[in-house]
């Protein structure tokens, strides 16, 4: 739609105002309202101003003013203003040139798409992320110079199965056997359809919703495939959505990894193709799992990639609490087809040259999904252009392998400051095209090394108190 469609949108359903948002670099929607009289086309061609020195990751302070500018092609109606409000979805520019803004996420986006094109490999990039997220019932938290705590609760949390109630009804999923109960033991299957039913109505194709392995209220939805920036925008409306209507059913949700000991935690599993001319190019009958050489090499490409790529899919401290050795976690730098013990899987659901693909499962809801996605392109793309082998595919289940099995098993990084160390080794995949800078991924080491790496370094953990408060 352009601003003749949007402004006869906007009369026909009495619109009052036009939320505008955009991306930071940790990956969080921040928003600008303006009234629905400043709808017309000098809206998308001069912008609306803001102060970027105050949003993190982007200025200085001496070089502040900077622009937000909408696409109109993300157009929605937002189910959570009280006046009836039109949202889009807006690229950051700088309001000097109108250059688009090199630290922009949706521009990094934008310009990996371009650059997939120039390659001649592929036309369309399509991703299939798979978000899961926990709904709890209270979050408490707090550090200070003596203090330091979390906690959590839920009704479904099998720790209350003894709590007095009054009454106290059971039906509680145990530890790691939450996975597709029916009601009364999935609560919230209810809540969970009426944020598929909001998604619908912005846009956001769901196909299924289910309870997820862990106690306490883990859950997933899955949304239908799409091209690289649509699915970050799906992504980011997929939080904005989820969290709301839980917060409109007195819930809150975490997309953190890992937010319980001892239980699963949370990924983004990904699945991606290339596309070219309408022809699926991962697509191979006579390949290993029914996939082609330059699927492989996508596949060599992630995982030759992936201690630097974890710094950006897996970006927190908290990544790493799930990414654990010992556990099943999806740390093992090898591909197989329909085995989750892999980083790798390729999925055996179809045969069919449409449903051909391949899932990349160390990644997690903490990421800025247009970087993510952006950067997860660059590496598979890599792989492909340098022909690199991924290693022999794994059949058995990893988790059950001796250790002396696994010696020459490569692993993802065991921590954020192990992941930016190989960032910072290992980018010049990143810099092709131009769709990550030097200079985005300076500060992008640069925040996390000081803004979570070394805070959480700081500050004493809890159980160190157990551990050496009587050494």
């Amino acid at each position: 739609m352009g601003a003749k469609e949007l402004t006869k949108l906007a009369k026909e359903k009495k619109l009052e105002f036009i939320d505008l948002k955009f991306t930071d670099i940790p990956g969080l929607w921040q928003h600008i309202t303006i009234p629905i009289q400043e709808l017309d086309e000098g809206l998308f061609i001069n912008g609306v101003g803001f102060d970027g020195s105050s949003i993190r990751g982007f200025q200085p302070i001496n070089e502040s003013d900077m622009l937000i500018k909408p696409d109109p092609q993300s157009a929605f109606i937002d189910p959570f203003m009280e006046d009836p409000t039109l949202s889009m979805i807006c690229n950051v520019s700088d309001p000097l040139s109108h250059t688009p803004y090199s630290r922009d996420p949706r521009n990094v986006a934008r310009k990996a798409e371009r650059y997939l094109s120039a390659t001649g490999i592929a036309d369309q990039a399509i991703f299939g992320p798979e978000p899961e997220f926990y709904v709890f019932d209270d979050i408490r938290f707090d550090q200070t110079h003596n203090t330091g705590y979390y906690a959590i609760d839920s009704k479904e949390g099998f720790w209350n199965s003894g709590k007095r109630e009054e009454p106290n009804l059971g039906y509680k999923p145990r530890y790691k056997e939450g996975y597709f109960p029916v009601p009364p033991t999935d609560s919230l299957h209810n809540l969970r359809a009426k944020m598929s039913k909001v998604m619908n109505e912005v846009g956001i194709d769901v196909i299924l919703h289910h309870h997820e392995v862990a106690t306490a209220g883990q859950c997933e939805i899955g949304v239908n495939v799409n091209t690289l920036v649509n699915s970050g925008d799906v992504l980011m409306k997929f939080k904005y959505v989820v969290k709301n209507v839980a917060l409109a059913y007195g819930k809150t949700v975490t997309f953190m990894p890992k937010p319980l000991f001892m239980d699963n935690g949370s990924g983004m599993h990904v699945h991606q193709s290339l596309w070219r001319a309408g022809k699926n190019k991962f697509y191979d009958p006579d390949g290993y799992g029914g996939l082609s050489r330059m699927g492989i090499h996508y596949v060599g490409g992630l995982l030759h990639h992936a201690p630097s790529l974890l710094a950006i899919t897996s970006p927190t401290t908290n990544s790493y609490r799930r990414l654990v050795p010992g556990y099943e976690a999806p740390i093992n730098l090898v591909y197989s087809k329909r085995n989750r013990s892999a980083c790798v899987r390729i999925p055996m659901y179809s045969q069919s040259e449409k449903a051909k693909r391949i899932e990349f499962r160390p990644p997690d809801c903490s990421c800025n999904p247009y970087l993510a996605l952006s950067a997860m392109l660059m590496a598979g793309l890599d792989g492909i252009e340098n022909e690199i082998e991924p290693p022999t595919p794994i059949e058995t289940d990893i988790f059950e392998l001796s250790g002396e099995e696994r010696k020459d098993m490569r692993s993802t990084p065991g921590s954020l400051e192990d992941a930016l160390d190989n960032l910072e080794n290992d980018h010049d995949y990143l810099l092709k095209g131009d769709v990550f800078t030097e200079d985005l991924l300076k500060m992008w080491i640069e925040y996390k090394r000081k803004r979570e790496v070394d805070q959480i370094r700081l500050r004493p953990h809890p159980h160190e108190f157990a551990l050496y408060y009587d050494i």
